[in-house]
């Protein structure tokens, strides 16, 4: 996708040989364009699957999952990361590292929201290990519903997360994949 390359170029600080900070574009603050041209072009990709749902997690792959859910006119849910006292006390739940953040935390989903008979389109902003994706991949698998792909906006493809994906024999599609990022510069696939 040469619009999302672009404003990576333009906006990425490469923070050292594995990390590329897009605060401007995805982590911290949102292109509504970017944003909403993703997600159109997740909803092309998978246009011909009957997705039903698409499910990301809290919180920076949640504006491109609104944007494809909207598009391809289905309900978004996202894995909440922290429980509060409203959280559904019916929910999966996995523990998942964050290769960023450098801690574990746990990612949940209510029962209700998944179910046996949805198709299910997982949107994330970043892979890098794949732990996330992989813990709510197993949330989607243990709701009974059918996972039809992995939509992610920038596959980190010198990390092995992707590439673990797909050999599961699950579809993964990223909008952008960077092979490099050393000596501070990003070099695309």
């Amino acid at each position: 996708m040469e619009l999302l390359k672009e404003k990576i170029k333009e906006v990425g600080i490469v923070v050292s040989d594995e990390v590329i900070k897009l605060d401007a574009i995805l982590n911290h603050a949102i292109d509504p364009v970017l944003t909403t041209a993703m997600g159109r072009e997740f909803a092309r990709r998978f246009a011909e699957d009957k997705i039903t749902k698409v499910v990301t997690i809290e919180s920076s792959g949640i504006p491109i999952a609104f944007a494809a859910a909207q598009e391809l006119n289905v309900p978004l849910v996202f894995a909440r990361r922290k429980k509060t006292l409203n959280t559904a006390t019916d929910t999966y739940c996995e523990r998942v590292p964050s290769f960023t953040k450098g801690m574990v935390t746990d990612i949940m989903v209510a029962k209700e929201f998944l179910h046996e008979s949805d198709r299910v389109l997982l949107i994330d902003d970043f892979i890098a290990n794949g732990d996330a994706a992989k813990g709510l991949i197993r949330i989607i698998q243990r709701s009974g519903a059918t996972l039809v792909g992995v939509g992610i906006a920038v596959e980190k493809s010198f990390q092995a997360g992707g590439r673990s994906i797909r050999e599961q024999g699950i579809r993964v599609e990223s909008l952008v994949r960077i092979a490099s990022l050393a000596n501070g510069a990003i070099r695309f696939e």
